[in-house]
């Protein structure tokens, strides 16, 4: 039986039923599957209740798994736990989202995470929703001089301070160097074909410009792409399995439940993608930049 597929909005996603992806799949329907992923950009499977084991063997008919996941799990490395638990003394779990941080995940590095899978093990009563933005309608909706303006842009991202490895200064340099990369501001997709602007808040500025230069820019785009015209809003349910396209899609995991007293936990799977940006030697420089860069 074919899959049946239900657009969830205008800009992107797509709801996905008449599979079971505990077991598995035939050749022609993992086909169909990737498939409306190219066409929707991300895939909801909804009421899912599966294994760690069938997990991973669902994932893998997207790609080769990540098995380095930070925090993962003891059995199973190509799982990667997203908890956020409240703290005993009544703070907000950590890492508390909150909502602020639009990316593609690990742009920083020259090799981004292509397709991720995420999925609801406990949700809060209310909220703790993730945001997609469409980054080919970012680019699509630019005016032609805008367009020309920005073909030849390189975008340095990077991973904020305070996440990099402060255990000794050595360390430190060293992940400020594997934490940094170029990319082109306008990509195209290798398997569409169709341009995207890669933006997102890891971008700092762009080679060969300064940060006043680059600061008008960078707000401007990062605000556009995330516009709500370009947005679908993933309203999670216990069994929720969500797949997307980190090559094409921003994401942003809201803050909007009680980050004090409820539990948000969600599991992770990702497929490494080749190398597509470059290293950006001028770390020092770049660094002293980005602390003092505001998000608008």
């Amino acid at each position: 039986m074919s899959i049946q597929i239900r657009k969830l909005s205008y800009p992107l996603g797509a709801e996905i039923s008449g599979v079971d992806i505990s077991q598995p799949q035939s050749d022609e329907t993992i086909g169909e599957i990737r498939k409306a992923l190219l066409d929707h950009c991300l895939l909801l499977f909804r009421g899912q209740p599966i294994t760690h084991a069938q997990y991973v063997a669902f994932s893998q008919g997207f790609g080769v798994l990540d098995k380095k996941q930070p925090r993962a799990l003891a059995d199973y490395p190509e799982i990667s736990p997203v908890i956020n638990k409240p703290k005993t003394d009544g703070s907000p779990a950590d890492p508390d989202y909150n909502g602020s941080d639009w990316h593609s995940d690990i742009s920083y590095r020259v090799n981004p995470t292509i397709i991720s899978t995420l999925k609801a093990v406990a949700v809060p009563e209310v909220g703790g929703d993730t945001q997609f933005a469409n980054l080919y309608l970012a680019y699509e909706t630019l005016s032609d001089g805008m367009k020309k303006m920005i073909a030849g842009l390189e975008a340095v991202h990077m991973q904020e301070e305070k996440d990099l490895d402060h255990s000794s200064p050595e360390r430190l340099e060293a992940s400020r160097r594997e934490k940094i990369a170029a990319h082109p501001l306008v990509k195209v997709h290798p398997e569409t074909g169709r341009k995207l602007l890669y933006v997102g808040d890891k971008v700092m500025l762009f080679a060969g410009m300064t940060q006043d230069e680059s600061r008008p820019l960078i707000d401007y785009l990062r605000n556009h792409a995330r516009r709500q015209q370009f947005v679908c809003r993933q309203v999670w349910q216990k069994d929720d399995l969500v797949v997307w396209d980190q090559r094409c899609l921003n994401h942003n995991a809201m803050g909007n439940y009680d980050r004090r007293l409820q539990l948000r936990h969600l599991e992770k799977t990702t497929i490494p993608g080749p190398v597509v940006g470059r290293t950006y030697h001028d770390t020092t420089n770049a660094r002293n930049l980005s602390r003092g860069f505001s998000y608008s």
